[in-house]
């Protein structure tokens, strides 16, 4: 990565975790569905950053969270998870090195793929959060409701960032 992607994506960071800490903290629909648009930012790291620097970017995240949020590592279970499946995925549709695109965005990968991507990610990191934070296996259905709408609206709220800050590549 050059200077310019690294000062880029700590703007894109602080841009992300103030706007979720500050905007979107006590925002949530009848305490059942939640945005996180921070889990955007490790989405759209790029594809040649190391694997063990995305786990301690993802830490790190995770616990910046996890200390406004104050909670007790919920956010950094969640966020290492969600960079797990990411690495995952990435490995299994896409040729590594035969890729053109500095990062996986919604302009520079498509709408099908992007999505894809997006919603297998953020399934998972809203799976980890939301059962790490009941705990308990008794409240099941609560907590995979609660986890299935916030990934909807928090899958809505990443397409219409994406949406309104990537162009498209020319073609």
């Amino acid at each position: 990565m050059n200077g310019r992607t690294i000062l880029i994506n700590i703007f894109r960071w602080i841009v992300l975790l103030g706007v979720q800490i500050f905007l979107l903290r006590n925002m949530t629909f009848y305490n059942l569905s939640t945005p996180f648009i921070y889990v955007l930012f490790i989405l759209v790291l790029p594809f040649q950053t190391p694997n063990l620097l995305l786990y301690v970017i993802a830490f790190i995240t995770g616990l910046t969270l996890d200390t406004f949020y104050d909670t007790l590592g919920v956010h950094t279970s969640a966020c290492v998870a969600l960079v797990f499946v990411r690495i995952l995925f990435i490995a299994v549709s896409l040729n590594r090195d035969a890729i053109d695109e500095p990062e996986p965005s919604l302009g520079n990968m498509g709408f099908r793929w992007f999505s894809l991507y997006a919603v297998l990610c953020i399934f998972a990191h809203h799976l980890v959060l939301f059962f790490l934070e009941a705990f308990k296996f008794t409240s099941l259905a609560y907590t995979l409701g609660r986890t299935l709408l916030s990934v909807v609206f928090t899958i809505f709220t990443v397409l219409l960032v994406e949406f309104i800050f990537h162009n498209r590549k020319s073609a």
